[in-house]
């Protein structure tokens, strides 16, 4: 049996403005840097790397992460302030999330959430 996600690896062309942008939304650097090839992010008992990759290496769509966050309108301000810009607005969904969205620079799609109630 799985018992976690450990980390989760994205690919960037520009570890600088990559590890910008991660925080300025509030991830803390475990490892690595602006100027490393590859950086590790602490992502609550988690990591988020970034990982160097050349010019000429390409993706596409593939999914999104989602984190869980204590205040999901909060980190929407923070993004907000430091000059983001999230696909959506906080809204409460069916399944009983509030949420938005936000693209990284490098494209990857990442979605900030907290449970409305209990989903046990």
């Amino acid at each position: 049996m799985i018992d976690a996600i450990s980390a989760v690896t994205l690919g960037t062309h520009d570890m600088r403005r990559a590890v910008g942008f991660y925080l300025s939304l509030g991830f803390e650097i475990v490892h690595g840097g602006e100027f490393a090839s590859f950086t590790s992010l602490r992502a609550g008992p988690g990591y988020l790397n970034l990982i160097a990759q050349p010019a000429d290496k390409t993706w596409s769509w593939w999914g999104r992460i989602i984190f869980h966050v204590a205040d999901v309108d909060t980190l929407y301000r923070r993004a907000l302030a430091g000059g983001l810009q999230p696909s959506t607005t906080p809204r409460d969904a069916e399944w009983g999330e509030r949420y938005f969205h936000l693209t990284d620079p490098d494209g990857h799609e990442l979605s900030f959430a907290r449970p409305l109630r209990s989903l046990r």
